[in-house]
């Protein structure tokens, strides 16, 4: 017998609606009580996932935590953000999530979810406070750094072919498009 997960009422929802979906492989987030379903990340999106959270797990100083998506990140009782690589300090973790903006928060591109992680995603996150922003684009591919400065995110660097540089926010890791996916 299949069984169907609903959500209960009508409406905007919390991050108590949140908790009884199935994990069925999709991505469940919310914004301004909206919920956003993902589905699962495409061959090309995860294998740049795994080499940034290899380069930034290697720079990573001891009071601070990488980690992989699926994790939430509360940013309010109605916004509940999944980025694909997110950094904070260790002690502000808890077992069910970030109850605060992260120190970084990097999202790799799909086709289903460009414009949300460009637009939605980003104005959330910079309205929260997350100090930095990656938008990566595995197909291209580019890495586009983007920090807050004045309540605002201004972009800091653009990597896009052969090109390496430094990037200091939450810590400093040297940045290479080439390291974004395996060899052709």
């Amino acid at each position: 017998m299949t069984r169907v997960t609903a959500l209960p009422r009508a409406g905007p929802r919390t991050r108590a609606d949140l908790e009884g979906l199935p994990a069925d492989g999709h991505r469940y987030e919310l914004v301004d009580g909206v919920l956003v379903v993902g589905p699962s990340p495409r061959y090309g999106h995860q294998d740049a996932v795994g080499h940034l959270y290899l380069l930034l797990h290697a720079a990573c100083p001891p009071g601070l935590k990488v980690l992989l998506a699926p994790f939430d990140v509360a940013l309010a009782d109605d916004t509940v953000l999944v980025p694909d690589l997110l950094v904070a300090r260790r002690d502000r973790f808890t077992d069910r999530d970030l109850p605060e903006a992260p120190l970084l928060a990097v999202e790799v591109l799909s086709p289903s979810t460009r414009r949300f992680d460009r637009l939605l995603k980003r104005d959330r996150l910079q309205a929260a406070g997350c100090p930095s922003y990656w938008l990566v684009d595995p197909d291209v591919p580019t890495v586009t750094v983007l920090e807050l400065r004045d309540g605002g995110y201004e972009q800091v660097l653009h990597l896009e072919g052969v090109a390496t540089d430094d990037v200091t926010l939450p810590f400093p890791v040297r940045l290479q498009r080439s390291a974004l996916r395996d060899p052709d």
